[in-house]
């Protein structure tokens, strides 16, 4: 006989397949492979390369999707014969058990990719950490931040490119930002933007007494080249400084490091990266225009948020997680209320959870994405 906690599992993965079913037009997304892939079997197609590119990746990604809908559909039948199965024989419930996770896990998975259908998903992005008050505690924790997010990304098989680097005086980082490389790197990390706090025994401190530390995280996307920022030459102040990091002879001898500061917003970026000053310079400049971009989106969600109502604070700057290793361990995430007490392993780069809950739990909200 099938208990009552198997039931309500396939009740609910059920419900979740006709919701997305309703969402995902397969028979539309098949027509629209088809005609994208007649577009490219034409004799100018590759007249225009910017053009036939975007038109690859668009058919791409509804292939991509198409698949992962058939699977999910294959999944929920064979979990629709598992059912009957058990119906009849007790002996075929741990296939129906087997059925239904796998179903689940399908449909999670589907759920993720119509989630990341923002503007900017699908893009690389900039990850930037810096420290709050607290001198050396909190230094180490920005580096310990940088790692998990390091790990995280390794874990997805992303590239990691360092932009630049800050080291602390005595210890882990003044300021790190980082390019993370891969499909939808943007949409994954982008609800990570806020504060992130740590609440433990500090290694530091010589009476073993526990401290408070925070650090920010900022997530940028790396802007296509035909979305518009207007940045005057007159607005910039563009310093040049030796690089702090090992780069090599020539780093180490040359002011190669560019820092950049946007007068009026006050907002400054820096890259030391590469060898070439004018390499850093744009790269510094692609990164200024994604945050100007930002403030300019924010300040429209801003005012969205005045005429629906503000339903929760998730600006720039709000506290968004807790890290707690003394007296007890877990992670916390005060949005969405998900939870872990494997907090080792959330340091070592397994966030997936918490960024799937956050995805869910903004998609639900309507959320004007940033």
């Amino acid at each position: 006989m099938i208990n009552y906690d198997l039931k309500v599992k396939i009740d609910d993965v059920e419900k979740r397949f006709t919701e997305l079913s309703k969402v995902f037009d397969d028979k539309k997304v098949k027509a629209e492979i088809e005609s994208l892939e007649a577009k490219t079997s034409t004799d100018d197609f590759w007249n225009d390369p910017r053009k036939a590119q975007d038109i690859l990746k668009q058919l791409k990604e509804y292939k991509e999707k198409f698949e992962m809908f058939e699977q999910m559909k294959s999944k929920m039948e064979d979990m629709t014969v598992g059912l009957e199965l058990a119906d009849e024989d007790e002996e075929f419930i741990q296939h129906l058990e087997e059925s239904v996770d796998s179903a689940k896990d399908a449909v999670e998975k589907f759920e993720l990719v119509m989630m990341l259908n923002g503007k900017f998903d699908d893009l690389n992005c900039y990850l930037s950490i810096h420290p709050g008050a607290g001198g050396t505690e909190s230094h180490d924790w920005a580096q310990m931040l940088l790692r998990m997010y390091t790990r995280w990304a390794e874990r997805k098989g992303f590239e990691i490119e360092e932009i630049d680097l800050q080291p602390g005086e005595e210890a882990g980082i003044n300021s790190a930002t980082i390019m993370i490389k891969g499909d939808y790197a943007y949409g994954f990390l982008k609800y990570e933007r806020g504060v992130h706090r740590l609440v433990r025994i500090s290694p530091f401190d010589a009476a073993k007494r526990r401290h408070t530390s925070f650090a920010s995280i900022n997530v940028l996307p790396e802007l296509k080249e035909d979305v518009e920022v207007e940045i005057k030459d007159e607005d910039l102040r563009i310093d040049t400084y030796r690089a702090s990091g090992a780069g090599g002879q020539h780093v180490n001898r040359t002011d190669s490091a560019v820092r950049i500061t946007h007068i009026p917003s006050g907002i400054v970026v820096a890259c030391q990266n590469e060898r070439s000053q004018f390499q850093n310079k744009d790269t510094a400049m692609r990164i200024l225009k994604a945050r100007l971009y930002q403030v300019e989106l924010e300040k429209r969600q801003a005012e969205l948020q005045k005429i629906q109502g503000t339903l929760k604070e998730i600006s720039w700057g709000s506290q968004i997680r807790s890290y707690v290793f003394q007296p007890y361990t877990m992670v916390k995430d005060h949005r969405t209320d998900h939870e872990s007490g494997n907090i080792q392993a959330v340091m070592d780069g397994e966030i997936d959870d918490f960024i799937y809950s956050e995805l869910v739990f903004f998609a639900k909200m309507g959320v004007v994405d940033i």
